[in-house]
């Protein structure tokens, strides 16, 4: 019997992409919705295919989405999605000048989702990680490493169990306010690709 929790993937480009494959690999039920169906059904021929708005089936939802299209999803959803887990993978960052656009300063978008999705399990995840070694599975010659914060075990738990059933280790960065920290990690790692002092198919690894 398949243990492994059900994932619905927002979003299908690079990081929705090899998110639904690591749920996939896990042996997950993987649902993908984007405004567009067939891109959704591109990503691979084993997932349940819908648009935004349509329900959610699993029970972890990634927003694989910039940040600024949260809203739009968000409004998609008028009950917010209770019970669920939800994964938030975005760096919340202006692109033009590097900067974190959240305010307050030491806030995350992380925490901004968690206050308006009150019945949700809000957890950050993936915002560490380029697409390229998620769907790998391995950075610089070591398996990649997810960092997820969050303040319920249970959430990390069953993110952990679909995540290292795909193949790729989890680290526990500690609760949902270390998502701001995770943010500008993420930031200054984005900042080095884009100025061309790392690759995207690369990035920061964890060795043991």
């Amino acid at each position: 019997m398949n243990t492994v929790p059900s994932v619905t993937v927002i979003g299908a480009g690079n990081i929705g992409s090899a998110v639904a494959q690591i749920a996939l690999k896990a042996g997950a039920s993987v649902q993908v919705l984007t405004r567009d169906a067939a891109k959704a059904a591109a990503v691979s021929p084993q997932v349940s295919a819908g648009t935004i708005g349509e329900p959610v089936l699993g029970d972890i939802v990634v927003l694989a989405l910039p940040y600024p299209a949260f809203g739009a999803v968000l409004a998609a959803y008028p009950a917010g999605l209770p019970g669920k887990v939800v994964v938030d993978p975005s760096n919340p960052i202006n692109f033009s000048t590097g900067d974190i656009v959240i305010d307050p300063v030491g806030s995350s978008a992380a925490a901004e989702l968690a206050e308006k999705l009150a019945g949700a399990k809000v957890l950050k995840a993936f915002n560490t990680n380029f697409a390229a070694t998620l769907a790998s599975g391995t950075t610089g010659g070591v398996t990649t490493a997810v960092l997820v914060a969050g303040d319920d075990a249970d959430a990390k738990s069953a993110l952990s169990s679909v995540v290292t059933g795909g193949g790729l280790r989890v680290i526990d960065a500690g609760p949902l306010k270390r998502a701001h920290e995770l943010e500008a990690i993420g930031a200054v790692q984005i900042g080095l690709a884009v100025t061309g002092q790392t690759p995207w198919t690369g990035g920061f690894a964890i060795v043991e």
